[in-house]
């Protein structure tokens, strides 16, 4: 359809700088220039150099892009770019390349929220995301809950990390183990090779007191390095595959479980599964599994759109643009704690005053 509008995407909240362009739902290119390699001999992202990355691979990813879509730019409906959260001298690059070309261009900008933006990148393989869709995001900084009765303007947090992240959790526990940075694929990788129930590692909040749908991986990660120096302490041999396979199994139960119980709560026959631990093989064959059990209806992404990318961002900003919501101003902030509650940040109506948002429940 000619009609459906022809969005350029902008996400550099991480280490990632993606460029994606949609056409409506329909995915036209997909480009990502990663610093990870130049992260990984310290171990973690180090903000300075991701944002020095992505001031040089800004342009050429963006041209690589239109390229790869076959589009002009002078074509394009809207340009949208990760306001937050995230690194705020990372987000700051791709924010400001942003305002350049929609300036430039004449077209209207949208700041997006990252997180919404994981959720919706699931129309550009699924087709039109169900209302309402609980999500579950699980990545670098964020495990979340999210009910989205709209994904342009109406996302619930019905829960959240508590401390660690999944993520995170996966970083720590692979440098225990001696893995590498990033954690996430060394351990899956691994765990494949181990026995799943060969160490039964706890499962954080799952208590009938807990808070049902918040997460806590900070005990875990503690339970499996404990488990790891009593094991090295008495000279033993580290059995890395089953800690791997294990601490895995106790990561990917709470979530999916936590999930299914939200999707029952909630009355919801669907389920979302993104951000960059969903890429995690046996995340998703458990959530498969527990879903087909409950008769809910899974998507995911590929893993390739569940890590950090610029069609995410594409893909909430087309739709941004389809249901007619408010552009941001040319002033647009970076906003490296936005929060979920707000899937964009329009142009304040009121003589171009910024309604302040309400901060400090992040991270």
């Amino acid at each position: 359809m000619a009609d459906e509008p022809l969005v350029l995407g902008i996400e550099t909240s991480c280490d990632e700088t993606g460029v994606g362009i949609v056409r409506g739902t329909t995915l036209l290119a997909d480009a990502v220039a990663s610093s990870v390699d130049d992260h990984a001999r310290y171990g973690g992202v180090v903000p300075e150099i991701a944002s020095r990355a992505h001031l040089e691979a800004m342009v050429p990813t963006i041209e690589r892009a239109l390229a790869d879509a076959k589009v002009a730019a002078a074509d394009l409906d809207a340009i949208a770019v990760t306001a937050g959260p995230g690194l705020a001298g990372a987000l700051l690059v791709g924010v400001s390349a942003a305002k350049a070309y929609a300036y430039a261009l004449g077209k209207p900008l949208y700041g997006v929220n990252h997180l919404a933006s994981h959720i919706c990148v699931d129309q550009l393989e699924h087709g039109p995301l169900p209302q309402p869709t609980m999500a579950l995001l699980v990545s670098g900084g964020h495990s979340s809950l999210l009910l989205a009765p709209d994904i342009t303007r109406d996302v619930r947090p019905l829960g959240a990390t508590i401390d660690d992240a999944a993520g995170e959790a996966f970083d720590k526990v692979a440098r225990v183990l001696g893995l590498g940075f990033p954690g996430g694929p060394a351990i899956d990788r691994l765990a494949r090779e181990g026995d799943p129930a060969a160490i039964r590692f706890p499962r954080g909040l799952t208590g009938p007191r807990d808070a049902p749908f918040d997460f806590s991986f900070s005990g875990l990660k503690t339970a499996v390095a404990r488990w790891v120096e009593t094991r090295r302490a008495a000279g033993e041999t580290v059995p890395v595959a089953d800690v791997a396979a294990s601490f895995q199994e106790a990561v990917t139960d709470v979530l999916t479980r936590k999930a299914i119980k939200a999707c029952k709560a909630e009355g919801v026959d669907h389920l979302m599964v993104g951000g960059g631990v969903a890429a995690n093989s046996r995340l998703r064959a458990m959530a498969e599994e527990r879903c087909a059990d409950a008769g809910i209806i899974l998507r995911v992404p590929r893993p390739g759109l569940c890590t950090d990318n610029g069609a995410m961002v594409a893909a909430l900003g087309a739709e941004m643009v389809a249901r007619g919501r408010t552009p941001s101003a040319l002033d647009l902030p970076a906003d490296s704690s936005l929060p979920v509650t707000e899937p964009h940040i329009p142009a304040a109506q009121d003589h171009g005053h910024h309604h302040h948002h309400h901060h400090g429940h992040h991270h």
